[in-house]
């Protein structure tokens, strides 16, 4: 029978190599685990516990976004080594809301409660799995030396396992344990490195409520996408019937009148070309205007940036646009910012008595961040039936949310953002 014995080789050499590499990993991985988690969880806890007298306001943000990162940063290794998928599921917190606000939205969070007992369990069980796979590398390697002739430089009444190494013969024996061992790592190293990130898993994924509270939304938002498009279809039925349609039948209506008085009374033929050429007009006016409703061809062509610019150009109120952005997002997504910030402006000219109004729009950490303010009489609110609610149900497609500023009196600031990355 013959061998394939270049597979055999091949398989060996990758074993030996995914053991070697296990056993690094888990060594450097352990040692960063320990420390991290200790300091982490300390400062949260001393923090958390600072709020009754103000301190803890201030560095509660700070110290659970460290948290936050530290986790985050174990979620990309577990992905990245093991194939550990650990979805993150922390509620947004805005960027311009103030340290009270922050401190007790991500308190209100069960992730950030989460990474806390996460951190206890790493410290511990997540520390000592991280250094098995090293550990069963190493402590073979002692075993051997001691086999080498180790021993002969060892105290009196040596342990190695469970032999008690008093000779050349027990050292031999520490040796075959040794071999023993590094035959299971060889095996298992790789698994007990996996075993550690699925324990990283098992503590830090959201719960099976979230979850479903999750599919929840989803659920909404999505009905939400699918009213909000049927309604869209609708208008963009009314206005062709009511708009284009009637003008470009009452122009073919009035072009066969003029056939037939071209002879008979020319003067009136020449009156009802005259309107059929301005119904042409006014019908591809119509056409256009319905277009840029749909999708403005300079959204489609320049990005959001060029549009909301565009778009602010032909507001009746002065309206300042700042745009920081150094690519474009997927095109559902530029389409649903900028109809959500043309559907918070025409709210602006309409109801906030505002003769000004300044929009910014940039991108960082992964969100696209507008705000639209306006230094109107105020009041705005987010309520059923409001234009405001219509822009929340379509951001909330894109997992976007909305906040409102607007006291009595005003000003009025409208903050949305959406999660995205940037081509």
């Amino acid at each position: 029978m013959d061998i394939d014995t270049s597979t055999t080789n091949d398989a060996a050499r990758s074993g030996a190599r995914g053991m070697g590499l296990a056993a690094v990993r888990g060594l450097g991985l352990s040692l960063v685990v320990l420390p991290g988690a200790i300091l982490c969880y300390v400062l949260a806890v001393v923090s958390i516990a600072l709020i009754p007298i103000g301190v803890g306001i201030v560095t509660t943000p700070w110290v659970l976004t460290g948290v936050r990162a530290f986790a985050d940063w174990r979620r990309v290794l577990a992905a990245k080594w093991c194939g550990v998928r650990i979805p993150s599921a922390y509620r947004p917190v805005p960027k311009d809301a103030n340290p009270w606000t922050r401190t007790f939205t991500m308190l209100r969070d069960p992730a950030t409660w989460r990474d806390l007992l996460w951190l206890n369990v790493d410290m511990t069980a997540g520390y000592i799995t991280a250094f098995l796979p090293a550990a069963l590398l190493i402590y073979p390697l002692e075993g051997l030396a001691v086999a080498a002739g180790l021993w002969r430089v060892l105290p009196d009444g040596y342990w190695y396992g469970f032999v008690q190494v008093t000779g050349q013969a027990s050292a031999l024996g520490a040796g075959v344990l040794g071999l023993v061992l590094l035959f299971f790592a060889h095996f298992f190293n790789t698994r007990l490195l996996t075993v550690h990130f699925r324990l990283t898993r098992a503590v830090l994924a959201p719960n099976e409520g979230e979850l479903a509270e999750r599919v929840r939304v989803l659920t909404e938002t999505r009905r939400d996408a699918v009213d909000t498009s049927a309604a869209e279809l609708r208008r963009i039925e009314r206005d062709l019937h009511d708009g284009a349609q009637a003008r470009l039948v009452a122009m073919g209506m009035d072009l066969g009148t003029i056939e037939m008085l071209l002879d008979k009374d020319p003067e009136q033929a020449r009156q009802l070309l005259a309107q059929a050429r301005k119904s042409s007009v006014e019908a591809l006016a119509e056409l256009r205007d319905l277009v840029r409703g749909i999708h403005p061809p300079v959204l489609a062509e320049r990005g959001l940036g060029d549009a909301v610019r565009a778009l602010a150009l032909r507001l009746p109120v002065p309206t300042e646009v700042t745009v920081e952005l150094p690519g474009r997002a997927d095109e559902p997504v530029e389409s649903a910012a900028y109809f959500a910030i043309s559907e918070v402006l025409t709210n602006a000219v309409k109801h906030a008595d505002a003769d000004r109004i300044y929009v910014d729009l940039h991108h960082t950490d992964g969100m696209l961040r507008t705000s639209v303010t306006d230094n109107g009489k105020g009041g705005a609110i987010i309520g059923a039936g409001s234009g405001l609610a219509g822009v929340e149900r379509r951001l909330g497609t894109f997992d976007g949310v909305l906040a409102v500023s607007s006291p009595a009196g005003g000003p009025t600031m409208v903050t949305m953002e959406i999660p995205c990355a940037l081509s």
